[in-house]
Order: structure tokens, then C-alpha cells, then sequence
């Protein structure tokens, strides 16, 4: 994980918050192609969601909601973790994940194994933020940044109803920030206070939900996989029933295998995304709180229902990192135009979500080679995220390209100026072609909506 932190910090994905004043804990700034990077990652979700599906609709709803809300999805009573502090090193940690952090003075033993500390007794702590409406704190009313997006589907599914024209089976989808006051987090991006969701609340008829909660677990292992996340890192965990949520009677989760934080630390399954079936919990707790009726009336049938809810809910940054992750390599490759050996680290990234689809680089800054490359990558703009750069040896910036994860790289040289062909270079093969100015629009954007599979060996460790 040292590696992909350095990477992202260096090539400008991600660098923690707030950096000038010294930081501050688990947060951070997505740079100009974490922001692409994580856009498209969304894209693709949406595009799953409802870009090939007539059946969900899309919403945006307040992070501010009533803090009814939060009564009646009983995140005010029982969103909590146990949390205990050690006296001695003022540092605060979850109760039930011990074995898994690290004592501040020996971080080699467990908080509580070394003989200098002192845990107090574990208390329950709510995770959710806290704040004022109204100008004047004293007077204003409390209200509570939302812990999930999911809770805003739940209080719109009647709006939904009345403007949508759908009936269940049906999803509402959202994407959006959410905040939980975390006691520990950390692993990079992988655990934040501020972090974003992608949810789907899909409505059911009760007697469907089994089949829909297993319709829904295979189309998101697919969906990871059909963007390039090697099966063997990736896992389908079903909960235990002491792991189950208050409103769930089947949840399941959707793991990959993290790297440790440096090289002496083990790989570790850890969540990206949960599918629940959520059962008639949250439409009945907000009927009950708000005095409406949130159930749906067949009118076929004669028959009145409140829809189960199967939940698909994942983590946008959770599934950033992974893709990074997963596409992070290292090699040992003939220097180009050399003939001598060198290490290259690169991002195999699936052109889809590659913040870069095509980097349009002159050979040298003259000669008129910079006027065409700008030809060209005005073309290429057109239709794929392309960058421009004449900045250093071409060597440098392939592999600056190669560590930005941009799929080809177009060259333009002198023999460019004369038959207006120019050099396509593939990231991961590094194979090279010759290709004219005119083919090269169709040919970039056959070969971005082309099948893709990663070149990583099915069992490579990294």
C-alpha cells in the first residue's frame, strides 16, 4: 500500500487535506486525475445502473435531512461502536478491532499488550456528526450530517412513485457524500470520516425478495469484474447471523484482497460493497415516525403492500482504491529507443476508467511537430479524456503516461509531417504501430469500447 500512497500522491490522484497546516487525520483531496479516475469509476455505475436498465430511477437527495430521519432508521440509538482510550498514550481505538490496530509505542504489539498501557472500559459512541441549524448555535435546531445516502431513498420513495410511473420490481439510485465521526480510521482512502456511496434501494414484492437478493449479488461481482479486478482477489461473503444488521435478514459482501500497509504486513480481505435484503424495515420505521404511507397498491390485483428492499451499497472510494490497486505493476522492460533494460511502474487500468484515454506527444517541441499534435489531440478531445504534452525526453513521457495509466500514447515525429501518420503506442504490450491522422479517431474509439481483460497474471501477488 506504501507504493500506490506514493504513486498517488506523486502523479496527483490523491494527497491528504488540508497538508500546509499540517494535515488532517483520514482526510483528502482528490488531484486533477484522481477526480477523473474516480468520475469515471461513478460513470460506470450509473451506466450499470440506469444506462442499460429501464427499472431505476436516478435522485439526489439533502445531505441536511430531518432529524426525524435519523429516529426512525435508528441511527440515533444504535449507530454506535465501542470505543476504549488508553491513559497512558491518549490515543482512542474500536473495542472490537484490536487485534487489528497498533500499540503507538510498540507497534509491533496490539494496543493493551504493552506493559505500559492502561485501556479504560469500553463505552458506546455514536458515529454520527453533530450540527446546528440556525445562525445562533444556542437557538438553533440539531441536526446530523447523514452516516448513509440510503435513508434519502427511503423518505422519497413516494415522490418516486408519483412521478416515476414505475411499479416494484423497481430502484431508486444515488450517489453522494456521507460522513461517520470514524474512531480509527486510516488504510489510506479506504476508511475517511467524509467518503462517498454508491446505493440503490431496489423495491420488491416481499414473496420476491430471496431471488431479487441473489439477482443482485451476481450483477455486482460481475461489475467489478467486467472492469478488470482479477476474480482471484475478489470474494462474495455472506454474514453470520451475529454480523447481521438490525434491519437485515441476508446481507452479503463483496470483498477484495488489499495489500498490507508495507511489505511485512499480510493481504487482508476487506468490504467494498454490501448487498442487503433490508426486508420492510426502513418504509415501515418512516411510516410509523412520519404518519404517511409508504406502501404500494397494485391496482391489477386489488392488492396493498409495503415493498422489501434488496440493497446494493458500495463505497466509491473503496472501489477507487481497489481498481488502483489492482492495476498497479511493476516491470523490468527494454528502454525504448535503447535497447537497455529498466524498471517502469504503470497503472493497468481498464480504458474505461482510465483518467487519460490518449496522450498526443510531439517527438521534439519544433519543426512544426508541436502545431500537428495539437491537430490532433483537438481531434481526439472530441471524443476521449486526451492530454497534450511536449515537456522532456519521450522516454520520460511514456513512462509518466505508463504510471498515469493512459491506455495509448499517439506520437507525432518528422515522418508525421510528411504522410501524416503518426505512432500508436499500447501501454501494456508496448507494441507500436503505424497508423494515418485520419484512422486514428475511429481506431482509438473502437479499441476504448472493445472487451478488455487484464494482463496481470491470474496469480500474481502484487
Amino acid at each position: 500500500m506504501e507504493k500506490i500512497v506514493a504513486l498517488c500522491k506523486r502523479r496527483g490522484f490523491v494527497f491528504p487535506s488540508s497538508e500546509i497546516y499540517g494535515g488532517m487525520g483520514s482526510t483528502y483531496d482528490f488531484g486533477h486525475y484522481g477526480v477523473l479516475l474516480k468520475g469515471n469509476v461513478k460513470a460506470q455505475w450509473w451506466r450499470a445502473m440506469i444506462g442499460e436498465r429501464e427499472d431505476i430511477v436516478a435522485l439526489d437527495s439533502a445531505i441536511l435531512q430531518h432529524p426525524r430521519v435519523w429516529e426512525a432508521s435508528g441511527h440515533l440509538e444504535g449507530f454506535t461502536d465501542p470505543l476504549v482510550d488508553c491513559r497512558t498514550c491518549k490515543q482512542r481505538f474500536r473495542a472490537d478491532q484490536l487485534e487489528e490496530a497498533s500499540c503507538p509505542r510498540a507497534p509491533s504489539k496490539h494496543p493493551g499488550e504493552h506493559k505500559d498501557c492502561d485501556l479504560t472500559q469500553a463505552r458506546q459512541f455514536n458515529l454520527m456528526f453533530e450540527t446546528t441549524v440556525g445562525p445562533v448555535k444556542e437557538e438553533g435546531a440539531t441536526a446530523y450530517l447523514r452516516p448513509e445516502t440510503a435513508q434519502g431513498i427511503f423518505i422519497n420513495f413516494k415522490n418516486v412513485l408519483a412521478f416515476a410511473r414505475k411499479k416494484p420490481p423497481f430502484g431508486i439510485a444515488q450517489v453522494g457524500k456521507s460522513f461517520r465521526n470514524e474512531i480509527t480510521p486510516g488504510n489510506f482512502i479506504f476508511r475517511t470520516r467524509e467518503f462517498e456511496q454508491m446505493e440503490m434501494e431496489f423495491f420488491v414484492p416481499p414473496e420476491e425478495a430471496e431471488r431479487w437478493h441473489s439477482y443482485w449479488l451476481e450483477e455486482r461481482m460481475r461489475w467489478y469484474l467486467d472492469l478488470g479486478l482479477r476474480e482471484d482477489h475478489l470474494r462474495l461473503r455472506a454474514h453470520g447471523a451475529e454480523e447481521l444488521s438490525h434491519y437485515s435478514s441476508a446481507t452479503s459482501d463483496i470483498e477484495y484482497l488489499f495489500p498490507g500497509k508495507d511489505e511485512r504486513s499480510e493481504r487482508r480481505w476487506m468490504e467494498l460493497e454490501g448487498i442487503a435484503n433490508r426486508t420492510d424495515f426502513d418504509l415501515r420505521r418512516h411510516a410509523e415516525y412520519s404518519g404517511e404511507k409508504l406502501e404500494y397498491f397494485d391496482q391489477a390485483s386489488g392488492r396493498r403492500y409495503v415493498p422489501y428492499v434488496i440493497e446494493p451499497a458500495a463505497g466509491t472510494d473503496r472501489a477507487t482504491l481497489a481498481f488502483l490497486v489492482d492495476a498497479y505493476d511493476e516491470e523490468v522492460v527494454e528502454r525504448e529507443g535503447q535497447g537497455k533494460g529498466e524498471g517502469r511502474t504503470v497503472l493497468r487500468l481498464h480504458p474505461q476508467l482510465a483518467p487519460v484515454k490518449v496522450a498526443v506527444l510531439p517527438l521534439v517541441s519544433r519543426d512544426g511537430q508541436p502545431e500537428l499534435a495539437h491537430e490532433v489531440a483537438a481531434r481526439l478531445r472530441a471524443l476521449m479524456q486526451t492530454e497534450y504534452d511536449e515537456g522532456g525526453a519521450i522516454g520520460r513521457r511514456y513512462r509518466r503516461q505508463d504510471e498515469i495509466g493512459t491506455p495509448w500514447c499517439v506520437t507525432i515525429d518528422h515522418q508525421s509531417l510528411e504522410d501524416r501518420t503518426v505512432t500508436v503506442r499500447d501501454r501494456d504490450s508496448l507494441a507500436q504501430e503505424r497508423v494515418a491522422i485520419e484512422e486514428l479517431p475511429a481506431l482509438l474509439a473502437e479499441r476504448l469500447s472493445a472487451p478488455w481483460r487484464s494482463p496481470k497474471l491470474a496469480g500474481d501477488p502484487a
